[in-house]
């Protein structure tokens, strides 16, 4: 078996994740004004400058301390309740292409993120995706944010989830895919045969250019529609008008057929949360 896998921020959709939830947490009470004012601040820094371990540490640190006492339930509510507002318009046209053809190839689809699990795990039952390797904050018995993370999806820590998933699924790394637009991704990509810098920063495009990686620019995200509303539990997805003036219409119906409620996966173990 093959796989490919995907990182979801500016790889996926065009823009933070996090950041692009910040306004509806705001508007919820939730999320601070300087808080939301210090989330854009910092993805504006990781634009010009990239990631590096440190700002991912400092980011993660911070988004823990903020989201300490959040209900769990609260959060997935709010994402599922505007998610088709806030993320259905930035996904990339050349990402449904790639689908399509690893779906033709008999690929499994990974999304993989070191964003939290109550959104990838959403992003990828809309798309239809197989499965999803995220971040997961620890849970208490009320069903509280206890501040804690279970595990923290990234750099080194995506590649070895990747190995576990490979391992328990018999996927043959080294014909798989793997795409990222950061450096703190060249774990995953270094462990497949066929490793994609897609809108790569300075240092991930420096590394492409030395390993011979192929190296793309997405630069079309578009609206992704599909046929019941967002807060069902197994809907399916179709492509709109939209992706049909691109070529893309049988993409709809190819993951209307593939769907199926995606695994959250780390190594061996599914997991969708951790009581504290």
């Amino acid at each position: 078996m093959e796989a490919a896998f995907f990182d979801l921020d500016k790889t996926v959709i065009a823009k933070s994740s996090l950041l692009a939830f910040g306004r509806p947490l705001y508007r919820q009470g939730l999320l601070s004004r300087s808080a939301l004012l210090k989330s854009a601040y910092n993805q504006a820094i990781y634009r010009l400058r990239g990631a590096d371990e440190a700002r991912m540490e400092r980011a993660r640190d911070s988004m823990l301390s903020v989201t300490r006492g959040w209900e769990q339930a609260e959060v997935t509510g709010i994402v599922r309740e505007t998610f088709e507002k806030i993320v259905a318009p930035i996904i990339y046209a050349e990402v449904l292409e790639l689908f399509e053809e690893h779906l033709d190839a008999g690929r499994k689809i990974f999304l993989v993120s070191s964003s939290p699990i109550e959104i990838v795990s959403h992003l990828a039952e809309y798309l239809g995706v197989d499965e999803c390797i995220a971040s997961r904050s620890c849970v208490d018995d009320d069903g509280r944010y206890t501040g804690e993370l279970e595990f923290y999806a990234y750099g080194p820590h995506k590649a070895t989830a990747i190995r576990h998933a490979a391992e328990r699924d018999g996927i043959d790394l080294a014909r798989s895919y793997a795409y990222s637009d950061s450096i703190t991704d060249a774990p995953m990509l270094e462990l497949v045969g066929h490793p994609v810098a897609v809108n790569p920063d300075r240092e991930l495009a420096r590394l492409a250019r030395q390993k011979e990686w192929e190296i793309r620019e997405f630069d079309q995200p578009v609206r992704l529609r599909r046929r019941v509303p967002t807060p069902g539990p197994a809907p399916t997805a179709a492509v709109g008008g939209v992706l049909a003036a691109v070529g893309l219409g049988v993409a709809g119906y190819r993951w209307a057929q593939h769907r199926q409620k995606p695994r959250l996966v780390f190594g061996n173990r599914l997991a969708f949360g951790h009581r504290g």
